[in-house]
């Protein structure tokens, strides 16, 4: 039998050698998608920049965003804006940030006409950066000029003011604004639909005017709530150490709030009687705390008299008058003028403060009276009880 003998042109070292290059560049690969898996993948924080129509990509390892857009050689007017603020601190690894560029809009706000410069979108923004005050009837339009050469701005806005007008709508004032030509408009855009008893002043078919005052009402017996303040009381606290005109507020007072609801009658549009039906306080008051002065000014006493001369006025009874006697000697020595330069007391008994005594707590008379009341007490703390007793809590402690 013959036999087909076939040799390869190939030698087998250069297919080993290919092997060995094919595995190598595997594993380099592998490597490299390892390596960037383990922290070396590029640094830095991706920003996508949104700027008049346009998207640029840039990556930063800057500390804001005003930062960023300077090293992207991104340059911002004063007048621009930017979303979020240039001044934003970079934290995240993502961020979309959008530029607003300035632009003149002319505003047209009835007879007043100004040009600003402005990189808001909205009417609302627009008219804000400007000090306008919009409220919520109010409308804007936004167009373009039909001269930007004469106009010197390509936008301009248009703001529609609503009309003002006071409106009394079942018993309760307010001033309100609509875009309604008449006073039925007006009503319609409120949400105000009348009912079979319900009147309007002026009708509905009446243009609606700036200034103008309307009137709705319901005939005959009707309901309404109405909030209403509650007066704080006040408390007043007297201070014996202040002189009489002095007031001071300690705790100051605070009004509280209820919502009350009353039995109205209406006839021909007029209020004839009104009853409290129901009542509920949501705020209580708060108690105002004054310091009223009592202190009356001391006068020095430059009469005359005798001790025995003024128990007798005082009408302090005789079978009492060693005791007093031997207290006062001790507490002024019969000294109408006598002050305490320590406490302050003062008179023929220092009391304390002075303005304990009715009258002038320096003549010698009122000072006495109002001893021979204080020597009555007979409480437990101080069992005088009459002379005598004061008497001998005088001894056993040397004041009284």
């Amino acid at each position: 039998m013959n036999s087909l003998i076939r040799r390869t042109t190939t030698p087998l070292g250069a297919i080993i050698i290919a092997c060995l290059l094919l595995i190598s560049i595997v594993g380099l690969i592998i490597a490299g998608r390892v390596g960037a898996t383990n922290g070396t993948e590029q640094q830095g924080r991706l920003i996508t920049v949104h700027d008049r129509g346009t998207e640029k990509v840039i990556l930063s390892d800057a500390a804001t965003i005003g930062d960023a857009l300077r090293e992207a050689d991104i340059q911002l007017d004063e007048n621009d804006a930017v979303e979020p603020a240039a001044t934003e601190k970079l934290v995240a690894k993502e961020y979309n940030v959008n530029i607003y560029r300035a632009r003149p809009v002319i505003i047209i706000d009835g007879a007043f006409k100004q040009k600003i410069i402005t990189p808001y979108q909205t009417g609302e923004q627009i008219a804000k950066s400007a000090g306008l005050t919009l409220y919520p009837e109010d409308t804007t339009v936004l167009a373009r000029t039909d001269d930007i050469v004469s106009e010197g701005s390509g936008l301009k806005l248009t703001v529609d003011r609503a009309t003002a007008f006071t409106l009394t709508l079942y018993g309760k004032t307010t001033e309100a604004r609509s875009q309604g030509t008449t006073v039925g408009d007006m009503l319609k855009q409120k949400g105000v639909t009348l009912g079979a008893e319900d009147r309007v002043v002026p009708d509905a078919a009446t243009p609606l005017t700036a200034g103008a005052s309307v009137r709705v009402w319901r005939e005959g017996k009707q309901t309404i709530t109405v909030d209403e303040a509650v007066a704080f009381a006040t408390e007043k606290i007297q201070d014996g150490d202040q002189p009489i005109g002095y007031r001071a507020v300690q705790t100051q007072g605070v009004n509280g709030a209820r919502s009350v609801t009353y039995e109205v009658t209406i006839q021909d549009g007029q209020e004839v009687g009104r009853q409290e039906i129901a009542s509920i306080t949501s705020l209580e008051p708060v108690k105002q705390v004054e310091i009223i002065g009592v202190k009356t000014p001391v006068v020095p006493y430059t009469g005359s008299g005798t001790k025995t001369e003024w128990l007798i006025a005082a009408g302090i009874p005789q079978a009492d008058w060693g005791y007093v006697d031997y207290i006062i000697t001790r507490e002024s020595r019969w000294n109408p003028n006598a002050i305490n330069p320590t406490s302050g007391a003062c008179g023929l008994a220092q009391a304390l403060p002075c303005s304990k005594v009715p009258g002038n707590p320096l003549n010698p008379v009122d000072s006495l009276k109002w001893a021979n009341g204080y020597a009555q007490t007979c409480v437990s703390y101080r069992m005088y009880c009459g002379w005598e007793g004061a008497y001998k809590f005088w001894l056993s402690n040397n004041w009284w």
